[in-house]
């Protein structure tokens, strides 16, 4: 199987990595088993030359204009840059996919990986996932994908995406169980560690809000509901002062923040409990009123809507148990 991975510009080193250990690892194993390696892996770059690392040097490097065809190719994901800018620097791969794609290569993107894939169209009508903060901003800028925040891998006719950083084990996974069986996944997914049950990756979110645009109505709400939201109730507080009606300012803030006001405050609301259940040993009822809410049912249920989780579990899965290091 000819594997290629891209090379965009301002790739993450590690997401490029991982998809070579894995994959490399998998030869290694079959090559143990008397099998014949089953991927031959090359690098697919911009420049005619390219230096590589030390460690990963001895693949083999092409340009996206040689003509060849890939059976299988990987976008890894960004670092962490002005998508907007950085698809415009790689937008030489965009009719290079769609082209690959048509002749019969699988895709597959880790993490952010998935805006080069939605902005060469093949991506509109079909699921995608991607990190899950980064969700929001995809299907604002990309609003014909269907997009599953919460998934940790989609699969839709011949494209595969993958959420944030370690969900792309998830899809090596998978891809490794299509082509070469799921014993194979299995040894992988027990050599990385890797807990293969993990249906969701809500509970991964952080929810740190942009006031990076130039709309001062939306930017002082934005600041009441950071200093006050334990004591806002309902949307018509924060906004009762704002000089607009509530149709357009809704319009505004969204347009401004990717997020409806109700949508932002309950986000603020959960991000604080979220930090109290990792931070503090409060009882849940405690964070629950911290957090602006006074019926517990509601609590847990919205808790649960946001994260995937109970905030029982929440807390069970992230609350620092470590000792601590002198």
């Amino acid at each position: 199987m000819q594997l290629s991975i891209i090379l965009t510009t301002k790739y993450r080193l590690l997401s490029m990595a991982a998809i070579v250990d894995v994959f490399e690892t998998a030869n290694r194993f079959l090559r143990e088993e008397g099998k014949s390696d089953f991927f031959e892996i090359t690098f697919v770059g911009i420049a005619p030359d390219n230096v590589l690392p030390d460690a990963i040097n001895h693949i083999p490097y092409a340009t996206f204009t040689a003509d060849r065809q890939y059976d299988l190719i990987f976008v890894p994901a960004f670092g962490p840059v002005d998508l907007g800018n950085t698809l415009a620097e790689n937008g030489c791969f965009l009719p290079w996919l769609r082209a690959q794609y048509e002749r019969g290569a699988t895709l597959a993107s880790i993490c952010t990986g998935a805006f080069l894939l939605a902005a060469s169209g093949l991506l509109n009508g079909k699921k995608a996932t991607t990190h899950v903060d980064a969700a929001d901003k995809l299907a604002a800028c990309f609003p014909e994908v269907n997009i599953q925040q919460d998934a940790v891998v989609t699969q839709d006719t011949n494209i595969y995406t993958s959420g944030g950083a370690t969900s792309g084990f998830h899809l090596k996974l998978a891809l490794l169980q299509k082509y070469c069986g799921r014993a194979l996944a299995v040894r992988i997914a027990k050599v990385f560690s890797i807990d293969m049950d993990r249906e969701n990756q809500a509970y991964f979110s952080h929810f740190e809000p942009t006031e990076a645009h130039d709309d001062e109505l939306v930017m002082r709400v934005q600041h009441k509901i950071k200093q006050e939201f334990p004591e806002i109730k309902s949307i018509e507080e924060a906004i009762a002062d704002i000089p607009a009606s509530r149709r357009n300012f809704v319009r505004r803030f969204k347009q401004a923040t990717g997020l409806t006001p109700i949508r932002y405050l309950q986000k603020t609301k959960i991000e604080a409990a979220k930090k109290l259940l990792e931070n503090t040993e409060k009882g849940l009822f405690e964070i629950m009123l911290c957090a602006g809410y006074n019926d517990m049912k509601n609590f847990r249920q919205l808790f649960k809507e946001n994260t995937g989780m109970t905030p029982k579990a929440y807390r069970d899965k992230f609350a620092m148990r470590f000792e601590p290091i002198i």
